[in-house]
Order: structure tokens, then sequence, then C-alpha cells
């Protein structure tokens, strides 16, 4: 590995958001501290992509951090990282370091407070590892960073195997890196990545579906999936996942179809819309999914198939559907599935007519009829409850019944044909 430092001029203007990381920076420098822009944010910058977050990298301790700044919060101390409140944005600022051996395969035994340069050599990939002067328009560059921006390359830091080995996250990280700027894993470091694809297992759950949720909501989902298949990491994203060929095209193909701001669940629905709910329901424990995660998923792909044909379904069950919390993601599910088929553009304009003729009040109306009403012509609690009810409110909702008089009516004549008076 090249430790010689790249120093280049960075051309442009940092955006007004990178104001309050700046002002820690000048803070730091005034103070008689090297302080740098690290990490993600200045391999975006560099491509001209606006960086989500902006990072801080210092020689300051973070003991030091706190008595500069007023609004500080300890994350991660024992690592050197301490949240900084400028204009109203938390900003990470970590001292540089050096790692001693990882035993956890995610975090190091101690650390080092150090300098750019072995802070530098830390880090997992090559494009992740320069750092920004913003006070001096300078491009800091210890790892060949630039390089492997300019050619589109994934790669490791120092010996690949070593780097996944520090944290198996890494296998994750590699491919959803790539996937998401459109880059190759440089074939070592790909290399590395099958070799040590089984070790995945030991990754924390919620971390895996951390790295999940992030490929997975991202254009760029279905070349994640392909570099992790690739990649022989599927088979470890959970306790005995399994995948036949078949259901790998199926995934492929439907994850491909989903527009470019898909939200996780119906991303995670393509990847298990053969399973039955009972595994869906395992696998997104085993992923430590939220419950509103677990349940959207499952229902989705319950009813991946309802909007199928949109002129067929009833519009009591359409109603129904669109009560639902997850009907944004299904309808999301059913312009997707509509690509492949010949009618589809038809399908997807007749899906909205009819959602279109259905007022927003009509969705979800309060019942004309309660449990009050039979209570009241002494029906005892019982299983007739549900199934006189429901039996009405579905006539509600296909608007057969519009008023409470006639859904009176209706219960008179059902309560009859049960032998009520």
């Amino acid at each position: 590995m090249c430790v010689m430092s790249e120093t280049f001029g960075f051309q442009g203007d940092l955006p007004k958001v990178a104001g309050a990381a700046v002002e820690i920076i000048r803070n730091l420098t005034a103070a008689g501290h090297a302080a740098l822009l690290a990490g993600g944010c200045v391999r975006d910058l560099l491509r001209g992509s606006p960086p989500k977050d902006y990072d801080v990298a210092t020689d300051a301790t973070p003991d030091r951090v706190c008595q500069l700044f007023r609004a500080t919060r300890k994350v991660g101390a024992q690592f050197g990282v301490v949240l900084v409140r400028k204009r109203r944005r938390w900003i990470e600022v970590a001292t540089f370091r050096s790692d001693g051996p990882y035993l956890d395969g995610r975090h190091p035994a101690r650390v080092t407070f150090s300098d750019a340069r072995r802070d530098a050599l830390r880090r997992d990939f090559t494009v992740n590892g320069m750092f920004l002067d913003p006070l001096k328009g300078l491009v800091i560059d210890y790892v060949d960073g630039r390089a492997d921006l300019e050619a589109g390359l994934i790669r490791c830091i120092g010996e690949p195997s070593e780097r996944l080995e520090e944290d198996h996250l890494r296998l994750l990280r590699a491919v959803r890196f790539a996937a998401r700027l459109g880059f190759d894993v440089e074939p070592a470091t790909f290399a590395a990545t099958q070799a040590n694809a089984p070790k995945l297992v030991k990754v924390a759950a919620e971390r895996v579906r951390e790295e999940l949720e992030k490929m997975l909501t991202h254009a760029a989902r279905r070349r994640a999936f392909e570099l992790m298949e690739q990649a022989g990491l599927l088979p470890y994203l959970w306790e005995g996942a399994a995948w036949q060929p078949e259901q790998l095209a199926a995934a492929r193909s439907l994850l491909e179809r989903l527009g470019a701001e898909a939200p996780f669940e119906p991303a995670f629905a393509a990847l298990v819309a053969d399973r039955r709910p009972q595994e869906i329901h395992a696998i997104c424990r085993a992923l430590a999914c939220s419950n509103d995660q677990r349940e959207a998923t499952v229902w989705l792909v319950r009813h991946q198939a309802d909007l199928d044909e949109p002129d067929a379904i009833p519009l009591a069950g359409l109603k129904r559907l669109m009560a639902h919390g997850s009907f944004t993601a299904l309808r999301t599910l059913a312009e997707a599935r509509y690509q492949v088929l010949p009618d589809g553009r038809e399908r997807s304009a007749a899906l909205q007519r009819r959602l279109s003729s259905i007022a927003p009040e009509a969705v979800q109306p309060p019942p004309f009829i309660t449990g009050d009403d039979l209570a009241q012509r002494g029906v005892e609690p019982g299983p007739i409850y549900k199934e006189i009810l429901d039996e009405l409110y579905t006539r509600q909702l296909d608007e057969t019944v519009r008023s409470r008089p006639a859904a009176l009516q209706a219960l008179k004549t059902l309560l009859r044909a049960r032998g009520f008076a």
C-alpha cells in the first residue's frame, strides 16, 4: 500500500450544508489542531454528488473537542468519536487513530490516537480514505483513493482479507458502495469477499438489516442483489437463508422494475415474494426488522397479486386495501408487476381510474351498524357479531347500502334469516 500522500486542489465550492462542519474545522484549526473533512463526504464531493453527511477528523482528543465546543455528545469516546452541534446540525468529530487487533469482527481491542496518515490506513476502502482541507481547498490522499475513484473501483485499503476480517460488515459495504456508485469491486477485494462470505453470519442482525435497507432503497438495488449473489453472500444474510434459481431470477426481475424511490418494504417483499407468511415472519425476526417492517412485508406478499386485475377487484376489497398503511407500497409492487405484461400500461391506467373515482372519505367510513345495534336486538355476543358486521360493512363499502336506515333494514333481514325476530 502506497503511504506517500498525494495532495491536490479541490475544484468547486462546498455546498452550504457543509457550513457547520467547516465552522468546526475552522475553530479547531484556530485552537492549534489539525482538522479535515473525512471519508464518504470527500468521496462524494470529488464525484460532484451532494454528500449526505459531513464528518470531521482531527488530532484533538475527545476531551479537547468537548472543551472547545459547548454542545457536544460523547457517542464513542473510547474510539475517539464526539458529536458537535453547530448550526442546528450534529457533526461527527473523530480523533485521528490507528486500531489494534479486531477480536470480535467489529471493534478493535484498542485504539491509539495518531495522525491523518495512520487514520487513513485503518479505514475500509480507498475511495473512503481521503481527507479534504476546506480552508486550503486541498485533498489529502494517502491511499490512492483518487485513482480508484477515477477508475470506478472499490478496493480495500491494504490487504483485503485483513481489512474484511476486521469488520465482517465490510463484506456487504463493498457491495453497497459498488452498486450505489456504479463501480466495480477490485478483483482482489472481490475474491476476498467471496472467500470470507461465511463470516457474515457473525455480524449482528440489525447491522445486516441496516445495510440491506440502504441497498434496497437505492435505485441500484438490482445490481446490489446481483453482486451479493456473485460474492456468495446471499446464503448468509440470515440463518437458514436458501435460494432456488427461480427465486433468484424472480427477485432480480422484480427489483429491476421497482421505481427508483421505492421504500424498503416493497423491495424486501420482492426478495421473499414466493415464501409463506410464517417463513417471512421468521426471516424478518432473524434480521431484527421492526414489527412494522415485518407486518408490512408479510401483508405485501400476501396481497401482491390483488391489484393484477384492476377492473375485477370488488369495490369493497379495493377500499380495504386502500385503507391499509402499506397500500402505497402495494401499488408500487403492482406497477412493477404490470411492466412485464403486454397490457401493463392499460392495467396501470385502469388502476388509476378506479382509485381516482373513490373519494378519500369513502375509503374507510364509520360503519352504519355496530355491535350496539345487535345488542339492542337481543343478540348474544359471539361469532355472529363478526359475521353480520363484516357483511354489512362490506355492503357499505360496496355502496349497495348507502345510509343507516338502509343498513338497519339489511340488519333486520340478516337477523330474520338467522332465526331472530
